[in-house]
């Protein structure tokens, strides 16, 4: 484990194992901590890291009266990669970390070798996508007015179902709730899944993209992020889809993401 500074805060960063780089980026609310079981498994077929995003449980810069945005979490990718010498990676991101790593793939494409996107939370594709996103932003945002430190169980119980929330186990949703800071500066930000004004892409933005991606979709999960995979798959020039058992919280080392970042590793 480290603290490595980037862009003005410092970022919890945690690597396991050896070989070529897997970045995990995780959604929102969460954290690495929720990735350990995960990274320790992908330990065995690379480089893992895993980090705390700018304002998430370790990391610096997540006070209340802050605004984080999509911007901030891409140029925190980039610049932590190039601290660690970790370019090119097989980058895995889960929900929001989804969209972020969309993002770096196009703003940087030498510091991506492939994707992995775990439901990306994209909910800007079409009217009943943004309607339903922008609904459940709104309730998502006046909750955690009334209650800042119950902003991450907001997301969850809104998002995916109160069961979703009352289903975790007590250490699992302490280690959500501490991501309570970083919700609170993406309400207040720009371009991501819970911002105001949520990333809009044009198709061929993303047929910039030109990495092997893996889009995964679970199948007990909201339509809304089934329409938003399905979308990237046919936009994205190498993307293809595998669909899982369960829910939204798709394992980061389930067997076809292994099996993905070993095949693209090999060429």
């Amino acid at each position: 484990m480290a603290r490595i500074r980037v862009n003005g805060v410092d970022l919890h960063v945690e690597e396991r194992g050896a070989g070529g780089p897997i970045l995990g980026i995780h959604g929102t609310p969460s954290s690495a901590e929720l990735w350990v079981d995960a990274a320790e498994r992908l330990a065995a077929h690379g480089r893992a890291i895993t980090y705390d995003r700018r304002g998430f449980a370790r990391s610096a810069g997540g006070r209340a009266d802050a605004a984080t945005g999509l911007d901030d979490h891409v140029a925190d990718a980039a610049a932590l990669l190039e601290r660690l010498g970790a370019t090119p990676a097989a980058v895995i991101g889960r929900s929001t970390g989804g969209l972020i790593a969309i993002e770096l793939a196009r703003r940087h494409p030498d510091a991506v070798s492939s994707l992995v996107l775990l439901e990306p939370a994209l909910f800007t594709i079409d009217a009943a996508t943004r309607a339903w996103a922008a609904g459940a932003r709104d309730r998502i945002a006046a909750s955690a007015a009334d209650a800042p430190d119950r902003a991450a169980e907001a997301v969850f119980r809104v998002m995916l179902g109160d069961d979703a929330w009352t289903g975790l186990p007590d250490e699992v949703r302490d280690a959500f709730a501490a991501a309570n800071g970083g919700v609170l500066a993406e309400l207040a930000g720009d371009g991501l899944d819970l911002s105001a004004r949520p990333r809009r892409y044009e198709a061929e933005e993303l047929g910039a993209v030109r990495v092997p991606t893996l889009v995964v979709l679970a199948e007990a999960s909201p339509e809304p992020l089934h329409r938003a995979a399905e979308w990237l798959v046919q936009h994205l020039p190498e993307a293809r889809r595998s669909d899982v058992t369960g829910g939204h919280l798709i394992d980061p080392a389930d067997p076809v993401v292994v099996a993905f970042i070993d095949a693209h590793a090999a060429r």
